[in-house]
Formats: structure tokens, C-alpha cells, sequence
């Protein structure tokens, strides 16, 4: 049969046809499936814009909290209890539905935002010892100031729950994790110190906060350094927790002596403290002694960890030392500290916190009875200087709470002072 006649009666084939024509749809389907997943990646190259906030950036919090405000009427949901503390001390429990593993969406300023929270079971965060998680927002547009504002209204709706309050972090691994509820802000008058101590540390540090360009400009390193020396009781630890009350900031304390310290752990916690914070290294003595006493290469404590005094040093302002940073050390004997410890440049101001005097006492005295007169807080303090030399503010706190409401008992009672 000629060609010709072949492909005739092929055309006039009827299953021949169809055939041809499933064939040909299949292919022109494919294409387009193709064509489309081209473009689409075309799309959201050229005309769509991802970010990923991975559960161990600062920021996870913030965003999944904005998520739980913006994102309501999500059926796919997973609790988080929390706890708030009333002034009182009375822990009340809330419980909130936040979106959870899956996609959801929500409108900011004029864009639909889509959400995907993912979480790898397979994967684990080790510090946190739960499973990884990230969230990933996309939205239409090229441009970064959606997400960048977006990051900072997150950040504001969370702090706004800090406001008022003083939060407490403490070295957990190689971070900084939050100890506790946050507390309510202690006023700094709430502190009684010797006349002008108080006044001179808080000035001290302000001036400090609000002049970084004269450090810049000289080429100091931007860092102060605070030690409060003095007797156990005395108010060293009050007053630092006022004080960054008053400057709102929070603090962050490191122990020098906890178990598997290391040099760069330490100096890692010190790179990452949150900002706007005090680092506080309470009983300093308590890690290290005077290197005349002991031996030049000693380890922090009794042999726990692994800090070394010179790492300490390093810390402090050697070359990985950070900036931007407010340091205070506390102890109760001063003279117990290695020279190099306390030297300017790692301390620069140095204060005795010590036992109470006159002007504390009279103080005191018309904190807790206010209705009571000049003459009557001068017998106070006489009365207590004639039965106790060194009295700490802590006994002399303790006494007021025995006479609460008797201005005349709690001065005719000194010499129980120590002893209630």
C-alpha cells in the first residue's frame, strides 16, 4: 500500500484519533503543568518575598505571640499555659491558642501574609531539648520594610508585657534564659544607703549610658565596670535590683562557680547578653581569691569547672571583651580580691556598702512610721548606736517588722536588735 494511502486510512481511523488526540492532550497538559510551575517559581522569585525565623532567634516569641493576636479565626490550634504574678505573690494561670504546626494567614497593613510553622521531629535543639521549629512568613512584594516592620511591632506587643517589671536571666548552657516571673520594678528610694552612695552610682552609670561617643572618640573601650564591697545584709544586691529598675534594664547574673563553666563558654554568654541589661558576678570572692594566697594558675571555686583567672581577665577587658557593657561585682571582703582583679580599666568605681549609719537609721525609721516626728528618728538612731556599732540594714529591717505599727516599741526595744 502506497504511503499515501497508509496515512489516509490512519485519518480516518477513528481509534487512531482518539488515541492521537489523548496523546496530544496529555502532552499539551504536561506542558502546561510545566509551564506553569515555571512561572510560578518566576513569581515568587521576581514578585514574592520569604522570611524565616527559626526557633532559636530571638524574634520566635514575638512573632508566634503577634501570630496568636492577628491570626483569630484559625481552626488549627496548639495551648501554651503561662503563669503571671500578682503584687501580692499569688501565681494565677492563663492559658493561650496559638496557631499551631500547619498554614495560616492574616492581613498586615494592606498584604495578606501567609504562615507556615513547621516543626522537625526528627530534629532536636539541644539547649532547649525540644523539637526544632521555624516559622516562615511570605508575603506579595520585593520589599524587606514589610517584614521589618513587622518584626518591630512583634517585638513592641511582647515587651509591652515587661512594662513595669525587671526581668532576671540567668547563664543556662550557652544562653541566656529567663529566671522566673519578672518583677515589679523596685523603686530606688526603696534602698537606703549611706547619704549620697546611691546618688553617686546612679549618676555614674547614666552618664555613662548617655555618652558613647566621648569613650568613641578617644578610643576607650565603651564599658564600665562596678564593684559594691561591704558586709553581707547591707543592701549590695537591693541596690543593683533598683538600680536597673531605674535605668530599665534587666539583669543577667553569671555564676562563676556553677558546674562546667568554661573560659569560652563564658566569654560566649558574655558576647550574647541581651541588651540593655547589667551583668551581675555576685560574691566574687567566693570564685577567686587573692593569687598570693593560692596558687597563680587556680581554677574557679573548688575545681567544678573550667574558668581560669585569666580567662576571667579576658573577660573583663582582654581582646574578645565586649562592649556597650555595665558590669557589677559584689563581695563582702574586698580585701580578698586579686589586685588585678579590681584594677581601672576592669573596675573603675568602687564603693563600700556598708553598716548602717545615722542617716540610714533615721531614714528607716521614718520610712516605716511616717507620722512620726524629726526628734523621734534622732532617739532611733541614738538608741541603736549606744546598744550596736555594726548593725546591718537587714537586722534593722527585721527589728521594724517585729513593731510594725508602734513607733515608741521598736525604740524602747533596741536591745532585742539581732535578736527577734
Amino acid at each position: 500500500m502506497p504511503l499515501a494511502d497508509f496515512i489516509a486510512s490512519l485519518q480516518n481511523n477513528p481509534y487512531f484519533g482518539a488515541g492521537f488526540g489523548l496523546v496530544g492532550l496529555g502532552a499539551g497538559l504536561a506542558a502546561l503543568r510545566k509551564a506553569s510551575m515555571y512561572g510560578m517559581m518566576f513569581f515568587r522569585r521576581h514578585y514574592m518575598i520569604t522570611l524565616e525565623v527559626p526557633c532559636r532567634d530571638k524574634s520566635y516569641q514575638w512573632i508566634l505571640q503577634y501570630i496568636t493576636n492577628q491570626a483569630r479565626n484559625t481552626q488549627h490550634l496548639s495551648v501554651e499555659t503561662s503563669y503571671k504574678q500578682t503584687d501580692t505573690g499569688k501565681i494565677s494561670t492563663s492559658f493561650e491558642f496559638v496557631p499551631s504546626v500547619g498554614t495560616h494567614y492574616f492581613f498586615y497593613k494592606g498584604t495578606w501574609i501567609k504562615v507556615d510553622r513547621t516543626r522537625e521531629q526528627q530534629t532536636l535543639d539541644l539547649h532547649l531539648g525540644i523539637p526544632w521549629e521555624s516559622v516562615k512568613l511570605t508575603a506579595l512584594g520585593r520589599k524587606k520594610d514589610t517584614f521589618f516592620e513587622l518584626l518591630l511591632e512583634a517585638r513592641k506587643h511582647y515587651l509591652k508585657q515587661e512594662e513595669g517589671k525587671t526581668v532576671i536571666f540567668q547563664g543556662m548552657g550557652s544562653e541566656w534564659r529567663q529566671f522566673g516571673h519578672p518583677r515589679k520594678r523596685r523603686p530606688l528610694s526603696s534602698v537606703i544607703l549611706d547619704e549620697g552612695v546611691a546618688e553617686r552610682i546612679c549618676n555614674d552609670v547614666k552618664e555613662f549610658i548617655n555618652t558613647p561617643s566621648w569613650y568613641i572618640d578617644r578610643g576607650i573601650p565603651y564599658r564600665r565596670g562596678y564593684l559594691l564591697y561591704g558586709p553581707p545584709g547591707c543592701g549590695k544586691s537591693s541596690f543593683i535590683t533598683a538600680l536597673a529598675g531605674e535605668l530599665e534594664y534587666s539583669i543577667c547574673i553569671l555564676n562563676l562557680s556553677e558546674r562546667g563553666l568554661s573560659d569560652d563558654r563564658l566569654q560566649h554568654l558574655m558576647s550574647v547578653a541581651p541588651q540593655q541589661s547589667i551583668i551581675l558576678l555576685e560574691d566574687i570572692d567566693a570564685a577567686f581569691v587573692n593569687r598570693e594566697e593560692s596558687h597563680a594558675t587556680k581554677v574557679a571555686y573548688d575545681g567544678l569547672n573550667q574558668v581560669t583567672f585569666s580567662g576571667l581577665l579576658n573577660m573583663l577587658d582582654g581582646v574578645v571583651s565586649t562592649e556597650a557593657r555595665i558590669l557589677f561585682m559584689t563581695t563582702n571582703y574586698k580585701e580578698r580580691l586579686d589586685a588585678a582583679l579590681i584594677r581601672p580599666g576592669r573596675v573603675d568605681v568602687k564603693e563600700e556598702i556598708g553598716y548602717a549609719t545615722s542617716h540610714q537609721l533615721k531614714l528607716m525609721y521614718k520610712k516605716f512610721y511616717r507620722e512620726s516626728g524629726e526628734s523621734d528618728a534622732e532617739n532611733f538612731a541614738n538608741a541603736v548606736t549606744h546598744v550596736k556599732n555594726n548593725v546591718s540594714m537587714a537586722e534593722i529591717q527585721g527589728h521594724f517588722m517585729c513593731f510594725k505599727n508602734d513607733p515608741k516599741g521598736v525604740i524602747d526595744n533596741v536591745h532585742l536588735l539581732g535578736k527577734s
